[in-house]
């Protein structure tokens, strides 16, 4: 019994070696979760009586659990790399066959697919056409085609027109004239095609107290069609305490002049455009210098997908050449109740199986599962000190139980060599 004991030793010495091996060899690997040897006690039963006396008969392998503590991040400079900061595992799809894995080096293949080195596809909770997230779960996919150009049709101002000016009272308004007007300020817009086109706001001050006229032109044209100095503007009216009180006599809010369609002249659409004077930021008229607090347009011209970007909620959104932004999806991700009973795949991938439970899915941050941190990979979470320590356990085990071997041979060949 003392040879099937000391073997069974030898045998738990050179298991453990061989695990300690693999972590070594993967100390480097992304994502790689570090496994431990786990030994039980044998013992042959031979009834109740012989219990208190009962003389072990040598250890068995009773598990080989893999450690799912954190790894360490380390920042890469492609932009598509991610690692999962806490609990969670990304979920890849290999032709409707799901597995998981905590290695978040990402790519994309020639079908625009986001995919891991093993061509399997990252999964994510899409978005519908206008960047909100849906319950609908599947591969990315992302869109490389050019984006389609948006007409301007809206502008948001917001400024303050400096009560203490004087009435421009040398020439009638004139574009070309710079003493004709008070204020002026300007921004791009587009028409239909993509086109852009440089709209001005001229503001002059009226003699009715409290009134001012404004201009619009685009591309040094008055937006609502020729006319003959002096040109034709619209009326804004503040009361006592500098708030837009009227628009051309018409009370507000609403606070906005539309204007029905103007022609650019390039063949695109008529430019129909809406003036918001009091968005976020309303326009006033207080005894302060000119200033312009909010001056947007709601237009863009035609992109081309220029980056991607990815937040710790795993929001990806693709940026455009034209300064558009749009959200593609956002990353999905999966726990296990118990993370050691997971099947081992290879490849650093794991698929469920009855001891993990079902795959708990969410998206980053969320309940107990971990942020994700762009630009970045986990690192093996090995630790190699401690797996030399290991290492030279296992090896004088290995030779404390052939020096068990040994005895046992000695005292067997005495026994046998007693005449």
């Amino acid at each position: 019994m003392s040879f099937r004991s000391a073997l069974s030793g030898i045998n738990a010495a050179s298991q453990e070696l061989r695990i300690i091996g693999n972590n070594v060899a993967n100390a480097s690997t992304t994502g790689f979760k570090q496994s431990r040897a786990e030994f039980a006690d044998v013992y042959a039963n031979a009834g109740a009586g012989a219990a208190a006396t009962a003389i072990g008969a040598g250890v068995r392998l009773s598990a080989v659990t893999q450690q799912f503590s954190q790894g360490n991040i380390g920042f890469t400079d492609n932009k598509l790399d991610m690692a999962i900061n806490g609990r969670g595992f990304f979920v890849l799809d290999n032709n409707g066959t799901r597995s998981y894995t905590r290695a978040g080096s990402f790519q994309v293949d020639r079908e625009g697919y986001m995919v891991n080195s093993n061509s399997k596809r990252l999964v994510v909770n899409n978005a519908d056409a206008e960047g909100n997230i849906t319950g609908s779960v599947g591969p990315l996919r992302l869109d490389t085609s050019n984006i389609t150009p948006k007409a301007t049709t809206r502008l948001d101002v917001g400024l303050n027109l400096d009560s203490s000016q004087k009435v421009p009272n040398t020439v009638p308004f004139d574009p070309a004239i710079a003493a004709s007007f008070n204020h002026s300020t300007s921004l791009t817009v587009y028409d239909s095609l993509g086109g852009s086109h440089l709209a001005t706001m001229y503001f002059v001050k009226s003699p009715q107290n409290n009134a001012w006229e404004a201009h619009t032109f685009v591309d040094g044209k008055n937006i609502k069609g020729a006319q003959a100095a002096p040109f034709q503007g619209d009326t804004l009216q503040f009361d006592g305490s500098g708030a837009l009180s009227m628009i051309n006599g018409q009370p507000v809010p609403p606070g906005e002049i539309k204007y029905p369609g103007f022609d650019v002249g390039n063949g695109s659409d008529p430019l129909k455009l809406s003036i918001n004077l009091l968005g976020a930021t309303p326009s006033t008229q207080f005894g302060s210098q000119f200033n312009v607090s909010a001056l947007t347009q709601n237009g863009f011209t035609s992109g081309r997908l220029s980056g991607i970007d990815i937040d710790d909620t795993g929001i990806i959104r693709a940026r455009y050449s034209n300064g558009q932004t749009r959200t593609l999806g956002q990353v999905s991700m999966a726990d296990f109740s118990n993370p050691q009973g997971l099947r081992q795949l290879g490849d650093t991938a794991w698929a469920e199986s009855y001891a993990s439970g079902s795959p708990l899915v969410g998206t980053p941050g969320s309940g107990s599962l971990g942020v994700l941190q762009a630009g970045a990979l986990e690192g093996s979470n090995v630790d190699l000190t401690g797996q030399l320590v290991n290492m030279i356990t296992a090896q004088r085990n290995f030779q404390a139980n052939a020096q068990v071997i040994k005895t046992a041979d000695t005292v067997t060949q005495t026994i046998i060599n007693v005449r």
